[in-house]
């Protein structure tokens, strides 16, 4: 015989409202990319509870007990993805007291970790031109990674916009492409003429390919490329250029940005180019290369002394 007690505690448990929290994160429809970070915070929190043997029944959780949980976390990952699983976490304890799991959720009062300003480096363009010439093959690879890494220098985009790419997505004659961001926000971004040279040479070779029928853009040997098919072709061809570092694709934006604003465009269309949302990311992608820019501007103009 079930014993309705236990039942019932088993309900209040973080294991199973996780289970009725990715429910309701589905009812909103977000994006799967923001439904696996909110889970995946609530799985590490519930996976620290159980090894720890603090409380897993929500009603329970103290301040104390999370704040336990992201110092765990800070000594195993970088403070900015704390960051980011410490606002999922308040999303969580949000939707129980929405919900009449809780009366007060556990983060009042509580402060986000500090993510220290490290300022993420550019692409030189010295680096930008052999990743070029290490695609500079005929073969199918080539003409595809080719066109893979011009997308990225010439608009910014995520990786995830670029690997979502359609064939309809693209516009040659007007060198346009459609990408959806983040919150499924569609954008239309620009990129030049060698670029469209790059794409119309992979979509005539893509056309010979035997999944050519497929709506996606990018295509391997087993299917279309997924995030993590497209990070490996750019380590890939960035090792083949002589690149010492690892190439995070978020480098690419950066580099943009930072291009954009050195060219003197606006804030307002540079947030409209690259799908921000928010001022503040017009600073923290600036920041990257603000004392370069900042130079090469002292440089155009006439020195203090030499008006003398």
């Amino acid at each position: 015989m079930v014993d309705v007690t236990d039942q019932a505690a088993a309900v209040g448990t973080i294991h199973r409202l996780a289970e009725s929290f990715e429910i309701a994160l589905r009812a909103r429809n977000l994006s799967p990319r923001t439904v696996r970070v909110y889970l995946e915070a609530v799985e590490l929190l519930a996976r620290y509870l159980d090894e720890a043997g603090m409380p897993t029944q929500v009603s329970a959780l103290t301040r104390e007990h999370l704040e336990a949980s992201l110092a765990r976390e800070l000594t195993r990952v970088s403070p900015t993805s704390v960051h980011i699983r410490f606002r999922a976490l308040q999303q969580f304890f949000r939707f129980l007291t929405e919900d009449g799991e809780l009366t007060v959720s556990p983060m009042v009062n509580m402060h986000a970790p500090v993510v220290p300003e490290q300022p993420v480096p550019i692409i030189s363009p010295e680096q930008l031109a052999a990743l070029v010439k290490a695609c500079s093959g005929t073969t199918f690879a080539d003409r595809r990674d080719l066109a893979i890494i011009r997308m990225f220098i010439d608009t910014g985009c995520r990786r995830a916009e670029l690997t979502n790419l359609t064939v309809d997505d693209i516009d040659l004659r007007a060198r346009q492409a459609t990408v959806t961001g983040k919150g499924r926000r569609i954008r239309t971004v620009a990129f030049g003429h060698k670029c469209a040279q790059s794409v119309d040479r992979y979509l005539r070779a893509r056309a010979g390919h035997r999944l050519a029928h497929e709506r996606w853009l990018w295509l391997g040997l087993a299917g279309p490329l997924t995030d993590n098919g497209v990070a490996q072709i750019v380590r890939k061809r960035a090792r083949a250029a002589g690149i010492p570092e690892r190439v995070n694709l978020h480098r690419f934006r950066h580099t943009y940005a930072h291009d954009r604003m050195s060219e003197g465009v606006e804030g307002e269309n540079l947030m409209q180019l690259t799908g921000w949302r928010s001022r503040s990311m017009l600073s923290r992608y600036g920041s990257s290369a603000a004392a370069e820019r900042a130079l090469e501007d002292a440089h155009r103009r006439t020195a203090p002394g030499d008006r003398l």
